[in-house]
């Protein structure tokens, strides 16, 4: 996977795109993004499941609602915090966090892997000359 320098502007530019395209299909064939779709597959068939995330996003939006409008409670606040703790208390949901974490880690390292020899976040803007 290395990158010849002595290319035309366009030829880098194609190779550059198929390297991105390998790079994407070498990060789906890692055991942990496999892992990690197993997970949220058995997550999205569990009806049970999805009930209580839907039954979660309602004491979610129902609190956000309450906070915009200065209504919101401790009670409320501890509403959702216990609702959010169910959830992901659930075994399938918890092993999906898990992997997700772990999965969001791995990538951040990929970016700054790639980003190494360049003088910007790959991953982040990537431009702008005054960005705080």
């Amino acid at each position: 996977m290395s990158i010849e320098t002595d290319a035309a502007p366009a030829e880098a530019g194609e190779e550059v795109d198929a390297l991105a395209r390998e790079l994407g299909e070498r990060i789906a064939d890692m055991p942990l993004y496999e892992r990690y779709r197993e997970a949220k597959a058995e997550v999205e068939a569990d009806e049970e499941l999805q009930e209580q995330i839907r039954e979660f996003e309602k004491v979610r939006e129902e609190f956000m609602l309450a906070r915009q409008t200065s209504e919101a409670t401790q009670d409320d606040l501890r509403t959702l915090q216990d609702a959010q703790e169910e959830l992901h208390d659930h075994p399938k949901m918890s092993e999906y966090l898990e992997l997700q974490s772990e999965l969001e880690l791995r990538l951040q390292e990929v970016n700054e892997i790639i980003s190494e020899p360049l003088t910007v976040d790959f991953g982040g803007k990537a431009g702008g000359c005054c960005e705080d």
